[in-house]
């Protein structure tokens, strides 16, 4: 029994032990595992650890690169707001000075508008005012000045005669006493103007109307080839004798040739083209002569007939038709189609300064009544003395 007990306890001893043994080598394994874990999990932090830095790197040097991006971009932004901004500032300057122009130009044309308009107003307000002898001095100082045009301008001494005495009468009407010296003037004017001779240029330009008509019907003084012949030449007939025929074969050569004798040596025979442009500078020259009758121009007048009178007598027969032309010519240029005018213009601007007149007019008027008046104090007995 002690032996077996014994025995027991060796046995259980021998487990404990190996009980103990196998604990120590599991610990030990378990050690290892948890030593190696331990190693490769530090080596597995590590190249984290590394992974992340080197990451933090790439992401850091990307994030700078952007920010530098952004940055340049927000440089190049804020380079073209400045441009902008300049662009606007210099819009804005131009614009304000162009409104400060217009605004300027606008008041200068509205101050013109209103002071012609004031000038207007002023001007209506005086011919509101005026009388009917004003109206009449009025209208008479615009026939006087129509007179003048028509006589300096024109010439037309019918027209200024009517209006000097038109303008007469307004002055009579108007009653005015300062007029008087006014009508004084004009009635030189008006005899002066009566004994002026003018030419009738209506008739002088009907005349030579006629005459550029009568152009056609001069003979030339040179022969010309392409007379058209008015009736052929009739046949013989064969129970007619010889000198029958003879006969009225020279009666039917009168009517196609004509002897004309000259005085000068005829070295050409004109052609029809020539013969007509002799008649047609004829003409021009006469035309000539109606232009410088038109405009009243005397020594234009005077050489186109010379001209005309010269060309008549080189190129054509000296003939009853072309004697009276010449005739005409002579005539015509024995007429002066300008006279020497006389000045009207006094009666003009005397009327201009009534005002003056009227003046002068109050003191003619005042003259005689002051000075019997200052007779009529001289005459009258002293007042007596005060005490």
């Amino acid at each position: 029994m002690a032996e077996l007990i014994e025995e027991q306890k060796t046995v259980n001893e021998i487990k404990q032990v190996k009980h103990s043994r196998s604990g120590l080598w599991f610990g030990l394994i378990i050690l290892l595992i948890i030593a190696a874990l331990s190693g490769i999990g530090y080596t597995f932090l590590t190249q984290l650890r590394d992974k992340q830095e080197g990451l933090g790197g790439e992401v850091k040097g990307a994030v700078s690169q952007q920010i530098s991006d952004y940055q340049a971009q927000l440089a190049a932004i804020q380079s073209q707001l400045a441009t902008v901004q300049t662009d606007v500032s210099n819009k804005e300057f131009h614009f304000n000075n162009t409104v400060n122009d217009f605004s300027q130009l606008h008041n200068e044309k509205l101050d013109t508008v209103r002071k012609e308009l004031l000038e207007e107003i002023q001007k209506l307000q005086r011919q509101l005012g005026k009388t009917r002898g004003d109206w009449l001095l009025a209208d008479a100082e615009y026939l006087l000045s129509v007179a003048n045009q028509r006589l300096l301008l024109m010439g037309d001494v019918n027209t200024t005669h009517e209006a000097l005495e038109a303008a007469d009468q307004r002055l009579r009407e108007s009653g005015d006493a300062a007029a008087y010296k006014v009508r004084e003037q004009l009635a030189k004017d008006i005899s002066a103007i009566s004994a002026i001779n003018s030419a009738d240029i209506v008739g002088i330009y009907a005349t030579l109307q006629m005459l550029e008509s009568q152009t056609h019907s001069l003979v030339l003084l040179l022969p010309y080839a392409g007379k058209e012949v008015e009736s052929p030449v009739a046949e013989i007939a064969p129970t007619k004798t010889k000198k029958d025929n003879v006969d009225g074969l020279l009666g039917q050569l009168e009517g196609m040739v004509t002897i004309r004798h000259v005085q000068q040596h005829v070295n050409e025979i004109l052609t029809p083209e020539q013969a007509q442009f002799i008649r047609e500078q004829l003409g021009v020259k006469l035309e000539m002569v109606k232009i410088s009758l038109v405009q009243q121009n005397d020594v234009l007048y005077q050489a186109s007939l010379n001209d005309a009178q010269k060309w008549l007598i080189q190129n054509f027969v000296k003939e009853k038709e072309m004697e009276r032309f010449s005739a005409a010519l002579t005539k015509l240029a024995d007429v002066r189609i300008r006279s020497e005018f006389p000045d009207i213009s006094l009666s003009l601007k005397m009327l201009r300064d009534i005002t003056k007149l009227r003046v002068e007019t109050d003191k003619a008027l005042s003259g005689p009544s002051s000075v019997k008046s200052s007779k009529n104090s001289d005459d009258a007995p002293a007042a007596p003395a005060q005490p």
